[in-house]
C-alpha cells in the first residue's frame, strides 16, 4: 500500500467529529457545501493546516500571517484575525480537543448565483470551513523513509499562479502525484521552469550536503511554516541554511534528504528516481538533529502561546 506524508493512525474519535462551517456545526455525516460554492466551481479560495498540541495551535502566527496575506493577494475579506482564531478555538472546543490533532481551515469567496468565475456573482460572504481530526503521523512511514519520483509536470512561474499563495488550486500537484504513484513512488519531487528541484507535491524538500542543509529558492513553492523553523533552527545544529537552485544531480549525491509539513515534520527520503540517497540508513544524523531542534521550536511555542492565554488582559 502507498504510503504518504499524510498517513495517520487510525482513530475512531474522527467517525463523530463535528464540522464548523460558516458559524455552525454539523456531524460529519452532515457537512456540506452548495454545489455552487466557489471553491467547487473554479478552485478560489485558500487553506491552512495547523496542528494542536497541548491545547495550543502551533505557529499560529505564521499560519494567520500566510492565510492573510492570501487573502489580500486574491482580493477576499475574511474578517480579522480574532474572528479567525475564536473559530479554530470553537472548532476544536467543540470536539474536546487538546493534542495530536490537526485542523484544516478553507476559505472560499463564497457561493455563485450561476457557475462562473466573475467575483460578482457571489451570494453573500465567504465561505469558512474548519475540519480538526485526531491524527497521529504514522511512525511506520518516517521508519521505512519516503521514494520520490521526479514528476514531468512543473511547478508554474510566479506569473502563471504564484506557488507560495497556499490556494485551493491544486491540480497540477494531484496531477504530479499520480505519475509518482503510478512509477511505483510514495510522493512527487517536482521541477522548477528552469529544471532546477523546487519542491514535492505536498511538502517542501531538503537535502543535505556536508554541514549545509539546502532547499529551494523559494520562487516556486509554497512558503512551508515546518521549511521556515527549518531552516531558522538549523545555525543551532551548526549547520548552514542555504536557499538556492540545485539540480537532481546535486540530490542523488546528497548525504542526506527529508521532506517537510505541517502535519509530519520532518519525514527522511530514501529513494529519489530509485537512487538511494546517501547511505540508506534512517533517519540520517543531521535529519534526527533538525527533528530535535524543530520539536523543541514546537514546544517553545506552545509554552509562548499558554503563557499568553492564561495571562491576565
Amino acid at each position: 500500500m502507498t504510503k504518504s506524508t499524510h498517513s495517520a493512525l487510525a482513530d475512531s474519535r474522527n467517525e463523530t467529529i463535528e464540522i464548523y462551517i460558516n458559524g455552525e456545526f454539523f456531524p460529519r455525516s452532515e457537512a456540506k457545501i452548495s454545489v455552487f460554492d466557489s471553491g467547487f466551481l473554479v478552485g478560489d479560495g485558500i487553506w491552512e493546516g495547523i496542528r494542536l498540541h497541548h491545547g495550543q495551535f502551533a505557529f499560529l502566527d505564521y499560519h494567520l500571517d500566510r492565510l492573510f496575506a492570501g487573502a489580500k493577494t486574491i482580493g477576499l475579506d475574511i474578517g480579522t484575525r480574532s474572528d479567525v482564531v475564536e473559530a479554530l478555538q470553537a472548532t476544536v472546543d467543540r470536539n474536546q480537543m487538546v493534542d495530536n490533532v490537526h485542523v484544516r481551515l478553507m476559505i472560499t469567496r463564497g457561493d455563485k448565483k450561476t457557475p462562473s468565475q466573475h467575483p460578482s456573482n457571489v451570494i453573500g460572504g465567504p465561505n469558512v470551513v474548519i475540519i480538526a481530526e485526531h491524527k497521529l503521523a504514522d511512525p511506520a512511514v518516517s521508519d521505512a523513509g519516503l521514494s520520490l519520483f521526479t514528476a514531468t509536470i512543473r511547478r508554474p512561474p510566479p506569473d502563471t499562479l504564484d506557488q507560495r499563495l497556499n490556494c485551493h488550486s491544486k491540480l497540477h500537484e494531484v496531477i504530479a502525484l499520480i505519475q509518482a504513484v503510478e512509477a511505483g513512488a510514495d510522493e512527487a519531487l517536482m521541477l522548477d521552469p528552469t529544471g532546477a528541484v523546487a519542491t514535492c507535491n505536498a511538502t517542501n524538500f531538503f537535502m543535505v550536503r556536508g554541514n549545509e542543509v539546502w532547499t529551494s529558492t523559494g520562487h516556486y513553492n509554497l512558503h512551508g511554516v515546518t521549511r521556515a523553523i527549518v531552516l531558522d533552527v538549523a545555525t543551532k545544529a551548526n549547520l548552514v541554511p542555504r536557499e538556492k537552485s540545485f539540480s537532481l544531480a546535486d540530490v542523488y549525491a546528497a548525504d542526506e534528504a527529508f521532506v517537510t509539513g505541517t502535519f509530519a515534520g520532518l519525514t527522511p527520503v530514501r529513494f529519489v528516481d530509485g537512487r538511494t540517497i546517501g547511505d540508506g540508513n534512517l533517519p540520517g544524523p543531521v535529519t534526527t538533529r533538525l527533528r530535535e531542534l524543530y520539536a523543541q521550536a514546537v514546544s517553545d511555542d506552545v509554552q509562548r502561546r499558554s503563557g499568553e492565554t492564561s495571562s491576565p488582559h
